[in-house]
Order: C-alpha cells, then structure tokens, then sequence
C-alpha cells in the first residue's frame, strides 16, 4: 500500500514533534512526504501535481498542528483548490472513491483538555468532524485519527515513541476492517 503523508506546518523548524514524525516516515520507501509549506512557500498550489500525487496513493495522511480548532491555513487552501467538483465530488468526481483518509494531529494543550468540562468542551473526535464530513463527500474512508496531545510538554521519549506508533498507525491495514 502506498501513503501520501501530506505535512502542513507553517512553522516546522521549530516543531520538534511533527519534524520527528517525518524523519519516522521518511524511513519508510512506500510512504511519499509532502511537506505543503516547503513546495508551496509562495502559497500558489499545482493543483494537477497534487491531484495526481492523490490518484497515486491508496491511503492520504493530513498531518498537521491543530490550529485553532482546525488546520493551518494551507492545508485548508489545498482543500479549496485541489479538491475540485468533477475531480473529488460530484457526479463524475470520483478519483478518491475508496481511498484511505487519515489525520495525524499534534496539539499543545493535554489530551483532559479535550473532552466535555475540559477546558475545550469537546473531545478530538467532535472537533474533527468537518474533516469527516470533507472524507464523506470526496468518497474517502475516514479512519481513525492520529492524535498526539501535549506537545508543549512532551518528553524526548514520548516523541520517539509517538513518531514510531504513528507510522504503525498509518501503515496498519487490518485494524481498521
């Protein structure tokens, strides 16, 4: 199975997490890392190259840092430009039909943080629905999420150890049947 992990990090140098985890992927030759802010620093996105990067790939990653309960910014663009009627929905729209469709989140604040009378209100898995509602309508599989809490406080070995369970994560293919 071939992975596309896209990264969307506008500030990846100094993310010890997220750069962790593409070192991690990077040692895997069946998974392709795309780093959105590295090809694109001028944010003008070949949208024929990214549409058949995706037709590539059985199984897409989009990794990011959860910014304000959301992605960052061009990874939302990429959404709006790549994900077109006719090509990812729509009555002819059917080049990711059957694909796998995975986050991998890192976020600041502790994983009790996100949960009811947390101090978000709400649990990872509620606040990520607009990217459930995005897989159902491109016709992806959405699977589970990738979540890595605390990176403000997290540990050497508490990264280590999340960059190998996140390539465990995206690589599995029974665990989610």
């Amino acid at each position: 199975m071939k992975v596309l992990v896209i990264v969307a990090h506008p500030n990846i140098e100094e993310s010890i997490v997220n750069r962790t985890w593409i070192g991690e992927l990077k040692k895997h030759s069946n998974i392709t890392v795309h780093e959105l802010y590295k090809q694109y620093p001028d944010e003008k996105i070949d949208v024929e190259r990214e549409q058949r990067l995706c037709e590539e790939h059985e199984r897409i990653v989009w990794q990011f840092p959860f910014y304000w309960y959301s992605s960052p910014p061009l990874l939302k663009k990429w959404q709006d430009e790549v994900l077109t009627h006719g090509w990812a929905y729509g009555s002819n729209g059917n080049k990711l039909h059957h694909k796998d469709l995975i986050l991998a989140v890192s976020t600041g604040s502790a994983k009790e943080r996100y949960r009811a009378g947390g101090r978000n209100q709400y649990s990872m898995s509620e606040l990520l629905k607009p990217f459930q509602a995005t897989s159902n309508l491109i016709g992806t599989k959405f699977l589970p999420s990738f979540v890595f809490n605390g990176t403000y406080a997290a540990i050497e070995e508490e990264i280590q150890e999340s960059a190998r369970a996140y390539v465990n994560h995206i690589l599995a293919t029974d665990i989610f049947e």
